[in-house]
């Protein structure tokens, strides 16, 4: 079976012919244990063929992913990053912190969209009361009312989307290979703070640092003297 092929601008199309401008959603790190969640985001103001090869960043290569830099730079109208911290996790729970990294995002271009597409089955520029009553004092989400589009397996089947994926993923992997230059152990310029082998092994010799997303479910330290292999 053949790699299937999408119209990377079936969802843009009919948005930009009726005046919207468009902006683009994805998030990188969500189900990461350490590391930030970051989120990119991408405009489009009119309808323009996007850069050859685009698609999901997770099927590209680094060397590819890097490249594409450039031309979606030069493709959209405006981009912009949003993270949260590890420790911002932990304070506001996932789907509150990814609402405030799009947020974030979103804060960050000069050009205002009118209309969001955003990668998976949910709107994250928004979240339900209830959890925002168990978040500890998260800021204000000024974006919660955007009209939106969740699409599932948006990264690969949107522009703006998948854009937002490869330029959101090239971001925080720079991110997660300097942190590693400090945190050595935990094996970060590879496994971008994922639940690895040799991240959990890790975990469990030499316990959480500071970036470690604490109030998740993260290996016990080995008792004192005890021998963990770390790959």
């Amino acid at each position: 079976m053949g790699v299937v092929k999408y119209d990377l601008l079936q969802f843009e199309r009919p948005l930009l012919e009726r005046g919207e401008i468009v902006v683009g959603l994805d998030e990188v790190g969500r189900g990461a244990l350490a590391g930030p969640l970051t989120v990119g985001a991408v405009v489009l103001s009119s309808l323009r063929e996007p850069p050859e090869g685009l698609t999901d960043s997770k099927l590209l290569s680094r060397r590819r992913r890097e490249e594409l830099q450039f031309p979606l730079g030069e493709w959209c109208d405006d981009w912009s990053l949003g993270s949260v911290s590890a420790h911002e996790i932990d304070q506001w729970g996932i789907r509150v912190a990814q609402a405030v990294a799009s947020t974030r995002a979103l804060q960050g271009l000069r050009v205002a969209p009118t209309y969001a597409l955003v990668d998976g089955p949910i709107n994250f520029l928004a979240v339900g009361s209830r959890q925002l009553e168990l978040a500890d004092a998260p800021p204000a989400l000024c974006f919660a009312e955007m009209a939106c589009s969740p699409i599932v397996k948006g990264d690969r089947r949107s522009a703006t989307i998948a854009a937002a994926s490869v330029l959101a993923k090239v971001a925080r992997d720079g991110v997660m290979v300097a942190l590693h230059e400090e945190w050595t152990h935990y094996g970060w310029s590879t496994n971008k703070g994922y639940g690895a082998p040799e991240h959990l092994a890790a975990l469990r010799r030499f316990g959480p640092v500071t970036h470690h997303r604490c109030s998740w479910n993260l290996p016990e330290m080995a008792p004192a003297g005890a021998e963990t292999k770390i790959s």
